[in-house]
């Protein structure tokens, strides 16, 4: 496998696992519950080792707007779908153009590279 694809794995699963983290910070209750807390913890820590990782071959800005954009979404589903947090259209209308910028920048410009 290529450096680079290995690079975009410890990106994503260094998303998946802040996002994990950012949910049991939300269930941590301030952290009065121990099991979240501790799981939010081991989660952002995960995040960040694999976020360098990644850093080694994908650059900062792109590695920076795949997680903006990527974590943005997936922390909107996990709060509709799992805690029950409702999104109107005015908040969708605005991930989606947060979607469409990280979309602009990795596709056509120039300032960074792959």
């Amino acid at each position: 496998m290529s450096p680079l694809v290995v690079a975009y794995v410890y990106l994503f699963i260094a998303i998946v696992a802040e996002i994990a983290g950012t949910t049991m910070l939300a269930r941590s209750e301030q952290f009065t519950r121990w099991a979240p807390t501790l799981g939010m913890a081991i989660a952002y820590i995960l995040s960040f080792y694999l976020l360098t990782l990644a850093l080694r071959t994908i650059p900062l800005a792109i590695a920076y707007a795949f997680w903006g954009g990527l974590g943005i979404v997936l922390t909107v589903l996990v709060g509709v779908f799992f805690l029950r947090q409702p999104i109107d259209a005015v908040g969708v209308a605005g991930i989606a153009l947060i979607v469409a910028g990280v979309i602009v920048i990795n596709g056509w410009s120039r300032s960074v590279t792959h």
